[in-house]
C-alpha cells in the first residue's frame, strides 16, 4: 500500500567473520594465554603447523532436562545437564614433532631422532594428556578471535589415510576441561565495534 513506512533492516558487514585464516598452538598445563589474537605465542608456545582448509570447528554440546508438571505440556523450567566445548581441526603437518606429539600422547623429546631415525612405541594402556592449547581465527585485520583453552586434550582422534592423493593428516577433536576458576575456554577478540541501535 502506497505511504505505508517501510522497516529499516540493521546490517553491518564489517561484523560478519569469514575464517580465512588461522592456526593453533599447545604448551604445557599451567601456561598462560598469549591474551591476543595480534600477538605471535612465544615459547613454551609451541605451534601446530598447517591445517587442513576445514579450518577450524568450534564445538557445543549440551544436554538439559526439562520439567513438566502434572497437568500441563509444556515445561516451566528446563536445567543444563551437561554442557561442553570442544575444538576440530585436522592438523596436515603430521612430520612436526609437536603434531606427532599430540597424536600419539608423548613428550616432544621423545621425538629426537638419533642418527635420522625416529622410534618409539603406542601403549595399550594410554593415560590422560591435559595440555593448554590457543587457537586464533583471523579474517584480514578487521576480524581477529582467540580462544585460549588452559586445560584440554584429544578425546577423539579418526582414521588417518596414507594415498596418492591426498595429504595424510591427523583429525582431532580437542575437548575443553573447567580450570580452577571453573572457566573452559577463554575469548580474547579483536572486532569493530558494534554501533548503538538508534532505529534505523
Amino acid at each position: 500500500m502506497s505511504g505505508d513506512i517501510m522497516v529499516n533492516i540493521t546490517r553491518a558487514a564489517d561484523l560478519l567473520e569469514v575464517g580465512a585464516n588461522g592456526a593453533g598452538w599447545t604448551a604445557p598445563l599451567g601456561t598462560t594465554s598469549p591474551g591476543d589474537p595480534a600477538i605471535q605465542p612465544l615459547t613454551p608456545w609451541a605451534p601446530l603447523g598447517a591445517i587442513s582448509d576445514d579450518g577450524l570447528v568450534q564445538g557445543f554440546e549440551e544436554d538439559s532436562q526439562s520439567f513438566t508438571p502434572w497437568g500441563l505440556t509444556a515445561p516451566i523450567r528446563t536445567a543444563i545437564t551437561s554442557s561442553l566445548r570442544t575444538f576440530s581441526l585436522t592438523a596436515w603437518e603430521t612430520g612436526r614433532t609437536t603434531v606427532q606429539a599430540l597424536q600419539y600422547r608423548l613428550d616432544a623429546a621423545d621425538l629426537t631422532p638419533t642418527a635420522g631415525l625416529t622410534t618409539f612405541a603406542e601403549t595399550a594402556s594410554p593415560v590422560p594428556d591435559r595440555r593448554a592449547f590457543w587457537f586464533v581465527v583471523l579474517d584480514g585485520d578487521n576480524f581477529q578471535r582467540g580462544f585460549y583453552c588452559p586445560e584440554a586434550e584429544i578425546t577423539e582422534r579418526s582414521d588417518v589415510t596414507h594415498k596418492q592423493d591426498e595429504v595424510a593428516g591427523f583429525e582431532w577433536t580437542i575437548t575443553c576441561y573447567p580450570d580452577s576458576a571453573g572457566n573452559t575456554v577463554y575469548h580474547f577478540d579483536r572486532v569493530p565495534e558494534t554501533e548503538a541501535y538508534t532505529g534505523s
